[in-house]
């Protein structure tokens, strides 16, 4: 739908809402309903964690919300083994994995969502008067976003080495243009054909995460294995589905097997883009430029490979300038 049928869509189920002296007894699902009607944002998540919070509390009134069963059901889904698609198997039956629990960052954009729908709400004026918005008194899990983990020599050529033997064809292509362009793993899936200019070695992101389009350079290792593939339809994906084509491959098993066969432990496949960043920062690329390679829109989220900048610049200076003022006279 797109945003002016939304919008207009959103108005109507507004419009038909009773009027402002009853609007307080609107369930959490009718907000929900009107809303995403008109949502126009560039979260793709909104609505499956709309769908939670309809699930465990869409018959209750807005008038009946509270922060206390809010805050129980946060808990609950931070409880909860988080249980993932990865693909289909020999039947075509899909095959679901158990990947542990939600990090406090993921618990915290449910939080969002649901405060970011009531908070709609109000200025919609669906809500009663004097109603005490029960999400923000509620404190956010606090995240700890700081890891970085990064491969080694050793380990990136031993993952490099399983891969290139992966039952999949394309691990090896997938984990070399991870660590080489320091791109999502999304970002990567969603590639097509159409995608890649390899007369210029290039390749572009139409939408990241971040909303705008981004170019990757690509590593003439990364052209020639690209090449070594064939050339498909422009519109067929770089990474297609092993049963549906129009979906990218379920990687899951194929990267842990990788990581077994390689003897790498506690590495996510987020942390090729960190190992990219780092190796960057370990041959001199300052902060800005590391940024400008993963996309990020401000320093923010790049500041934790500052230290590797400093390490970098610490022993430049020690090997241009430490003889200066030791043995001079």
């Amino acid at each position: 739908m797109n945003a002016a049928l939304a919008t207009t869509a959103a108005a109507a189920v507004v419009r038909d809402f009773p009027t402002a002296p009853t609007r307080g007894d609107l369930t959490l699902r009718e907000v929900c309903d009107a809303y995403m009607a008109g949502y126009s944002g560039r979260d793709d998540s909104r609505d499956r964690r709309l769908s939670y919070w309809v699930g465990v509390m869409g018959d209750v009134k807005l008038r009946d919300l509270d922060g206390d069963s809010i805050a129980d059901s946060l808990d609950a889904l931070a409880a909860q083994n988080i249980r993932k698609y990865v693909g289909r198997d020999d039947h075509d039956r899909p095959v679901f994995r158990e990947h542990g629990r939600r990090s406090p960052a993921t618990v915290n954009r449910y939080r969002q969502a649901l405060s970011a729908l009531l908070t709609w709400a109000q200025h919609k004026r669906l809500t009663p008067k004097g109603w005490a918005h029960p999400v923000r008194p509620l404190r956010s899990e606090r995240e700890d976003n700081a890891r970085v983990r990064f491969l080694s020599a050793d380990e990136r050529q031993r993952l490099l080495a399983a891969a290139r033997i992966s039952a999949w064809p394309k691990l090896y292509l997938l984990i070399l243009m991870a660590l080489t362009t320091g791109a999502r793993r999304g970002e990567l899936l969603g590639l097509r054909h159409r995608d890649l200019d390899l007369e210029t070695k290039t390749a572009s992101v139409a939408t990241t995460k971040n909303g705008e389009p981004r170019v990757l350079p690509l590593t003439d290792a990364v052209v020639n294995e690209i090449k070594r593939h064939g050339s498909p339809h422009p519109d067929a994906l770089l990474f297609p589905g092993r049963f549906r084509t129009e979906q990218p491959y379920a990687i899951e098993e194929a990267w842990r097997r990788c990581l077994r066969n390689a003897r790498v432990r506690n590495c996510r496949f987020h942390d090729l883009r960190h190992s990219c960043a780092s190796y960057l920062a370990q041959n001199g690329a300052g902060l800005l430029e590391i940024a400008d390679v993963l996309g990020h829109k401000s320093l923010k989220m790049t500041q934790r490979y500052s230290h590797l900048t400093v390490e970098h610049k610490a022993k430049l200076v020690r090997r241009v300038l430490g003889g200066i003022g030791g043995t001079e006279e």
